[in-house]
């Protein structure tokens, strides 16, 4: 899975290079994650702009992923939905569980 990050004003941001956040590439995220979690990111942005599709690992993924960092009290965000992805977070009610931003700018600045 092809996974950057950079670090802006103290977050993590964390971008996917994927356009599928499923079964085959879910479990990398998440132990991705984990380790920068572990190396002390405290505050970390998930930019999910280039996805289009995501299934429930992958949404298994994003929720270890927030309950890691709320064990750390940290904070984690999801960015850049595309319609079809936020659709999935609606339907599974989870919007109501994470932090979601239009944009990594917009998480940056908390808006």
């Amino acid at each position: 899975m092809n996974l950057t990050t950079e670090t802006v004003d103290g977050k993590t941001v964390l971008r996917l290079g994927e356009p599928r956040l499923d079964a085959h590439n879910s479990g990398e995220l998440k132990d991705f994650m984990l380790r920068l979690l572990e190396g002390g990111g405290r505050h970390l942005i998930v930019d999910l702009s280039p996805v289009s599709f995501i299934d429930s690992s992958g949404l298994g993924a994003l929720l270890s992923g927030q309950k890691n960092a709320a064990l750390r009290s940290g904070a984690f965000m999801l960015a850049g939905l595309q319609p079809r992805v936020h659709a999935m977070f609606e339907l599974t009610r989870l919007h109501r569980v994470f932090e979601i931003y239009s944009t990594v700018e917009d998480a940056l600045r908390g808006e």
